[in-house]
């Protein structure tokens, strides 16, 4: 059953597997692309982006803001260094940051909030569906940035 307690902890995780995938990364080495996909540095920004919805979903201002433009769904891939693309130690920052004010929002949710409907788009979504939607989207790339460290050159078990 998902609880406020359960969605805090599980992107707490989520945060914690992204800084072990980053540890010892230049922010070079996170702009290393990889065939068919973005470089580290474009999924923790748009890691950071999506963040931004959920703290947005919960009542809070965002971690990044604007600065997060350059990592929003369907951009550009990052290739380099270049207008709009964030160094890899504040986009990690930012990370978290955001990750204690989640933590914090979800936490202070009464359990009966996950239940509230709102319209989103034509659809009508709990914020709990919502939130795990996020959870799922959140996962889903920290589980590149493993295969990212090894194209960066790093490979290795870190987990």
């Amino acid at each position: 059953m998902l609880t406020t307690k359960s969605l805090a902890k599980a992107f707490a995780r989520n945060l914690w597997i992204i800084e072990a995938q980053a540890a010892g990364l230049s922010h070079q080495e996170s702009l290393v692309q990889a065939p068919g996909m973005n470089c580290l540095n474009w999924v923790l920004g748009h890691l950071a982006d999506y963040r931004d919805q959920v703290l947005v979903m919960l009542g809070e201002a965002p971690a990044l803001g604007e600065e997060s433009a350059r990592y929003r769904r369907e951009s550009d891939p990052v290739t380099g260094d270049g207008p709009g693309v964030i160094p890899l130690e504040r986009l990690l920052a930012v990370l978290k940051e955001g990750q204690g004010r989640i933590s914090a929002a979800i936490s202070a949710l009464p359990g009966e909030a996950l239940g509230e409907e709102e319209m989103v788009g034509d659809r009508r979504l709990t914020l709990g569906e919502r939130l795990h939607f996020a959870y799922f989207h959140d996962t889903y790339h920290t589980g590149q940035t493993e295969l990212l460290r090894a194209v960066a050159g790093r490979a290795g078990k870190i987990l």
